[in-house]
């Protein structure tokens, strides 16, 4: 279980196929506090731990992930957000976050609100995800608080520390984004459909 508070950035070393996975090696500031089999969320996907070298560490996304999320399409020198699992005792600053991306959306409109932004998304209403307005959303791994919710279409606002500590700094219109929709509200909608 993840807060959806990001911790840190870390960079792509290497991209390395091996039969259908994908084989991540990233640089990172948090690596020495890392265990083998720990989970670490990467752009909200859920991953473990299976090698440790120096100040790299290496994950692996099997095919369902990857057909799942963007983890595809990163490059070498990529940045991606991280978080560790969240520990037990301590605050919750976030919401709660499975590290299971539900689809992958699309950036459509960033507007500078000097000294804050707005950044509307897109995604795919026949997957029957959904939002509500002042809701949880977390975008690629981003625990945050939808506005203008409607179907297929969200935005959320971002302060500067969030613009500037999360990859949020290099969105464009067009930037494809992980998200995770709010886990209480999925369980809601499922009972729903069911009666």
């Amino acid at each position: 279980m993840f807060t959806g508070i990001i911790e840190t950035l870390g960079e792509i070393k290497t991209l390395e196929k091996t039969d259908s996975n994908l084989n991540l090696t990233i640089h990172s500031n948090i690596t020495n506090e890392l265990k083998i089999d720990q989970s670490v969320a990467h752009n909200g996907i859920c991953l473990t731990v299976v090698r440790i070298d120096d100040s790299n560490y290496t994950v692996t996304a099997i095919n369902e992930t990857l057909e799942k999320t963007n983890l595809g399409e990163l490059k070498k020198g990529d940045k991606v957000n991280l978080e560790r699992a969240m520990k037990l005792g301590s605050r919750l600053d976030g919401h709660i976050v499975q590290g299971h991306v539900d689809q992958v959306g699309t950036c459509t409109a960033i507007k500078n609100e000097q000294g804050s932004w707005i950044f509307t998304f897109s995604y795919d209403a026949a997957l029957k995800n959904v939002t509500i307005e002042k809701g949880s959303i977390t975008v690629n791994g981003t625990s945050l608080t939808v506005i203008n919710s409607k179907k297929g279409e969200f935005s959320v606002a971002i302060i500067p520390y969030t613009f500037e500590n999360t990859l949020f700094h290099s969105y464009k219109v067009g930037t494809k984004v992980n998200l995770e929709f709010d886990v209480i509200g999925k369980y809601v909608k499922r009972l729903t459909e069911m009666y």
